[in-house]
């Protein structure tokens, strides 16, 4: 079992930026894959960024060249920075983690960019 706490979220000015955290109750360096998605209302979840162990990190291609997806392992956390946020970026963020198969998801935390 995972448990993933996010935190970061609020409410930021178009242009300005934001970093979220996920801290996991367990090593992330026995997770498969840890990342980030995101839910606009009356949209589906959509993957934002994800790193897989010997995969790399893959990012959604609204998010490239802005978003940064990054690890502290010491600390059991994944971060994304957030910059030159838009406000089609608004939506609840998910921290999300697979080990074995199984997914695991953190409550969200919701970010509104304004305009």
């Amino acid at each position: 079992q995972v448990q993933l706490v996010e935190s970061g979220g609020g409410l930021v000015q178009a242009g300005g930026s934001l970093r979220l955290s996920c801290a996991a109750s367990r090593s992330i360096s026995r997770l498969n894959t840890m990342g980030w998605f995101r839910q606009a209302p009356g949209k589906q979840r959509e993957l934002v960024a994800t790193a897989s162990n010997g995969a790399g990190t893959n990012y959604a291609d609204s998010v490239k060249g802005r978003f940064a997806l990054s690890r502290d392992n010491a600390k059991n956390a994944v971060y994304l920075q957030m910059n030159s946020l838009k406000p089609e970026d608004t939506a609840v963020y998910y921290c999300y983690a697979v080990r074995l198969s199984t997914e695991y998801w953190g409550q969200g935390t919701q970010v509104t960019v304004s305009s």
